[in-house]
């Protein structure tokens, strides 16, 4: 897709697979919005994506949990930037921990950024992508929303909704001439786990599957403007996903087995 005249806005977008995407994008020349709470490494994405465009890009602190914050997002974009085609909902948090051992505060949290922050902010710019009758809705969400393993049952549970809130929206939207693609990668290599699992063990055992972001981000922005439903990665997780659904018994064996290294 020629992304020359098109404005991407990405959440999450400082750091991670979300910065990666938003200068994979800029390289293609595409109109980049920087979206995300830490506003120091916003502006760096920012300036990097303006001269990797040769345009003009943008950053805005976003604290997607917060409506306020999300409205004063769509109103600086609407009057500074104009009509978004498409939207990358990256943002998002996940922490390792038993449910019982979790206290709620963390738990609403997690919802608050990973679901109902990402639902507030797409129905806003859905709402006009609809009037104009094309973009496109692109949700980060799991491999965990589709296979859950121990210590992530909260994270798992914002996941399958990231998961099942894109699969309506886009049979919803189709009419509308609006696409809407989930992408659900295994463990990426990215700070995300800084904050998931402060021992840093997980990502030493799991080495094995671990995505490269950029590579990822590559093929995210390949598929921009196409009716691709979903991209998961790795390939064999999948497999295994598909595997849990067919055999849930044996599925519950690897999943608190192989798959259970945190």
């Amino acid at each position: 897709m020629n992304l020359q005249d098109k404005v991407v806005l990405v959440t999450g977008g400082s750091s991670g697979i979300g910065e990666k995407i938003c200068l994979a994008a800029a390289k293609k020349g595409a109109t980049v919005i920087v979206c995300a709470r830490r506003i120091q490494l916003v502006g760096q994405v920012k300036n990097t994506c303006s001269e990797l465009a040769g345009k003009p890009c943008y950053g805005y602190q976003l604290d997607i949990a917060n409506p306020e914050s999300v409205d004063s997002l769509l109103a600086k974009v609407a009057e500074e930037v104009g009509q978004v085609d498409i939207l990358v909902n990256c943002a998002g948090f996940g922490l390792f921990e038993n449910f019982i051992e979790m206290d709620y505060q963390t738990i609403e949290k997690m919802f608050a950024v990973n679901v109902l922050g990402l639902m507030y902010l797409t129905q806003a710019i859905g709402l006009t992508m609809a009037k104009e009758g094309h973009g496109q809705i692109i949700n980060i969400a799991s491999q965990a929303g589709k296979m859950a393993t121990p210590k992530s049952a909260v994270y798992s549970a914002t996941k399958f909704a990231v998961l099942g809130f894109s699969n309506g929206l886009r049979l919803e939207l189709k009419p509308y001439n609006v696409q809407v693609m989930t992408v659900n990668p295994g463990p990426i290599a990215t700070d995300f786990f800084q904050k998931a699992d402060p021992s840093g063990n997980y990502l030493a055992q799991v080495d094995w599957l671990v995505l490269e972001p950029e590579k990822l981000a590559n093929k995210i922005v390949a598929n921009f403007g196409t009716h691709r439903r979903e991209i998961n990665a790795p390939w064999f997780m999948e497999g295994a996903s598909r595997f849990y659904t067919l055999f849930p018994h044996l599925g519950d064996y690897l999943a608190g087995t192989l798959f259970n290294q945190k």
